[in-house]
């Protein structure tokens, strides 16, 4: 199959890169650092993209989005996160809460939901994972008790990723018993700022905003608040998962920092020994083989097949997430202790070297453990895909 993006992708690639080069500074490494200018400068940024037409380009026109192709919209994902992601928490809405909420939500929901985060005006996080319940989201304790004519929410989240400034969270609870789907779990639209709803932080070396834990109280949810069918959370789950599995472009930043080593060492290129450019070349190898594997699950997503799309992007992810590490670790050898001093002293590249090695430790957890990746694709591949368990570590 021919991946070559045509000259719509390049231009669209050419004017992403030429708007972060003049809105994005030098030195960025994302928005969630202890420089509070950092998110403001992602919030500025988003609402620009959005003006642009650019921050929902593969949404339909009526959602505001331009109807642009899941093509499109790769181009913007890689740009994105080859710059250390400046539309900030924004993505988790544009990649895979929209396009839930689309897809299973009520007329009312989508008029609700839709336009702010078209705009770039709003941030969602994740109530996925629980201290007993990381990868196997059947295991949920979390549970939504009927009281009158809503529901009474309880229970403990952890890991939540941007819980702090996040205005809504698109949460799993189970449900008592309604034969409707598996094991009663079902997907709340909540606010956070919801009585009974508590956040507290988690220390990492992530920095702020990363991970956090997040208790629910006898929290009120209508049910308008209730995304799809009472019981159809893992159907909404596993959709939700294979667009965020390949909506995470790790391997754009992987194949970026290959490309600027050379650059960064000047003519000590020369004098890096010939085992680790050697290991560099295996690198590449293993950066471009994982992205071709997460075009074909765009391919099979742009086709509509939501099973054959499932699968490949849990196999994209092992790939995606594995090179992550290995170019985390080459690089780290290949720079020494220039790594350490110069992030200390805001070299750009040197800096978003050893951002990019912190956050790569934790790759292969995020978004479904590299175990339960290799277990789904194991299913799929002897057959028995239908019992396929829903997971996602935080």
């Amino acid at each position: 199959m021919d991946y070559e993006f045509g000259e719509q992708g390049d231009q669209l690639r050419s004017s992403l890169r030429e708007l972060i080069a003049e809105r994005i500074p030098a030195g960025f490494l994302g928005a969630f650092s202890e420089d509070v200018e950092d998110l403001a400068i992602a919030q500025r940024f988003c609402k620009e993209l959005a003006a642009k037409g650019l921050l929902t380009l593969s949404w339909p026109k009526e959602f505001g989005g331009q109807d642009g192709t899941l093509w499109d919209q790769t181009v913007v994902r890689e740009e994105m996160w080859a710059h250390h992601e400046p539309r900030g928490a924004q993505y988790m809405g544009l990649n895979w809460v929209g396009p839930a909420i689309m897809e299973f939500g009520t007329a009312h929901q989508k008029a609700t939901h839709l336009p702010p985060l078209a705009a770039g005006e709003r941030i969602w996080c994740q109530g996925f994972s629980e201290p007993d319940a990381g990868s196997d989201l059947f295991a949920l304790s979390t549970r939504a008790v009927p009281d009158k004519e809503g529901w009474r929410i309880f229970g403990q989240k952890i890991w939540t990723s941007y819980a702090e400034m996040a205005e809504y969270c698109f949460l799993a609870a189970k449900v008592p018993d309604t034969g409707e789907g598996p094991h009663g779990i079902t997907i709340f639209l909540l606010p956070m700022e919801r009585q009974g709803i508590e956040v507290r932080p988690i220390s990492s070396m992530l920095g702020p905003h990363h991970l956090n834990e997040c208790f629910f109280d006898n929290v009120w949810a209508s049910p308008d608040e209730v995304l799809g069918a009472v019981g159809q959370g893992s159907a909404i789950i596993r959709r939700s998962l294979a667009y965020e599995r390949v909506g995470i472009a790790r391997y754009a930043r992987c194949d970026r920092l290959l490309s600027l080593v050379s650059h960064a060492l000047g003519d000590e290129w020369d004098t890096v020994p010939v085992a680790l450019r050697a290991r560099w070349n295996r690198a590449l190898i293993k950066v471009r083989t994982a992205r071709l594997l997460a075009y074909r699950c765009v391919a099979a997503q742009a086709r509509g097949e939501a099973k054959t799309s499932a699968t490949m992007a849990s196999v994209a992810r092992i790939a995606v997430t594995q090179c992550d590490q290995e170019v985390a670790e080459t690089l780290f050898q290949i720079l020494g202790h220039r790594v350490l001093e110069g992030a200390g002293q805001g070299a750009p590249f040197a800096g978003a070297m050893e951002d990019h090695w912190r956050y790569a430790q934790a790759s292969t957890v995020a978004a479904g453990a590299i175990e339960i990746q290799r277990e789904t694709v194991a299913r799929a591949v002897l057959g028995r895909a239908g019992g396929t368990r829903p997971s996602r570590p935080r």
